[in-house]
């Protein structure tokens, strides 16, 4: 390069327009990121409905929808395939979107609410439902949004610095301890339980979408309707915060009301899916992850959503139709396939370290 180019004094309005190009350049790759995680959503569905052990035609399919009944055809599509691909997408919606919450309040690459006790708290709170008070069905889901609630204010109890707000270092231990007394609960309670009673906690608590319901399925939507578009909010607002808390207070931020709202939305979200379709190992912890690495940039909660959403429907075609005969446990396989992929993920960051 020439010494004049070096030497030629900075066009205010070439940074300007430069930074625009920029900013313009990473938008359209997150919406292509995030119009394709939708097509790869839909494709999931269309796979876990239409085929698999039992097949279903696309006219049929559009057949039932509108009302027609096809001896087998309707009740496996209606009572079973179709409600659970349902609530897998907004199950793994409501874990992808609190995962991206936690992981940007905390700035923690294991900040996840099945880290941090939330999702064992909904466990413990559920299972207690069942245990104490004999609660089914969604019934037992005001009892797992009261666990998640006791298990993250134990975690701020404990977390929480006088001065300095949320202490993430403190937080995620304090979290990590929090997991291990409601995997005790749960395991306490359980033995209490008569053996169909333990059975049945015990498959919930692995994470499971075999009981699909349309009650499950209207609750968690209202959830999600109500929340997701108050956490892409918070998501946005903390950006500021990345700057330091200083900074992001003379920028007009309030970080700390910020990270706790952010917080409860993301305990609530990852709450209600844990209600209604169990703990799913991982989908909070990785789809965040993958999703930065698809956009190839800063992460999107909407982005990690839909992941979240990809990841949950593809587990439950693996869990349904891995064995002839058997359907596994939706949470087995997020589990098998998330430990492997994690270990992956933590490799890869050494090396970039």
């Amino acid at each position: 390069m020439s010494t004049a180019v070096l030497d030629r004094p900075v066009d205010q309005s070439e940074t300007e327009q430069l930074v625009r190009r920029l900013a313009a350049r990473r938008r359209r790759r997150a919406l292509l990121v995030v119009a394709a995680l939708v097509v790869a959503l839909l494709a999931a569905m269309a796979v876990r409905v239409l085929l698999g052990r039992y097949t279903v035609t696309i006219p049929d399919f559009v057949a039932i929808l509108r009302g027609a009944t096809i001896p087998g055809a309707t009740f496996v599509v209606m009572e079973d395939k179709l409600p659970r691909a349902v609530l897998g997408a907004l199950a793994g919606l409501a874990f992808g979107a609190s995962g991206a919450l936690f992981r940007r309040v905390l700035g923690n690459p294991l900040a996840s609410p099945d880290i941090l006790g939330i999702s064992h708290g909904a466990s413990a709170g559920a299972v207690a439902g069942m245990a104490i008070w004999g609660l089914r069905g969604v019934a037992i889901i005001p009892a797992a949004l009261l666990g998640s609630a006791v298990a993250l204010a134990i975690v701020l109890i404990a977390s929480a610095g006088r001065h300095t707000g949320i202490v993430g270092q403190r937080f995620l231990l304090g979290g990590v301890a929090v997991a291990a007394l409601g995997a005790a609960v749960v395991t306490q309670l359980i033995a209490r339980l008569p053996l169909a009673g333990a059975q049945e906690a015990a498959v919930w608590t692995v994470g499971s979408l075999s009981g699909a319901s349309v009650q499950r399925i209207g609750w968690l939507a209202v959830a999600l309707v109500l929340l997701l578009p108050l956490g892409i909010w918070l998501h946005e607002a903390l950006r500021p915060a990345e700057l330091g808390p200083e900074l992001a207070v003379g920028l007009g931020s309030r970080p700390v009301p910020t990270r706790a709202a952010a917080l409860g939305v993301g305990t609530i979200l990852a709450a209600s899916a844990t209600a209604v379709a169990g703990p799913l190992a991982f989908v909070a912890l990785l789809a965040t992850p993958i999703a930065t690495a698809l956009g190839r940039g800063r992460p999107h909660i909407v982005a990690a959503a839909l992941t979240g959403s990809v990841m949950v429907v593809v587990a439950d075609i693996v869990a349904s139709e891995a064995l002839n005969t058997v359907d596994l446990p939706t949470g087995v396989v997020t589990g098998a396939l998330g430990a492997p992929a994690m270990l992956w993920i933590l490799l890869r960051s050494r090396k970039v370290a």
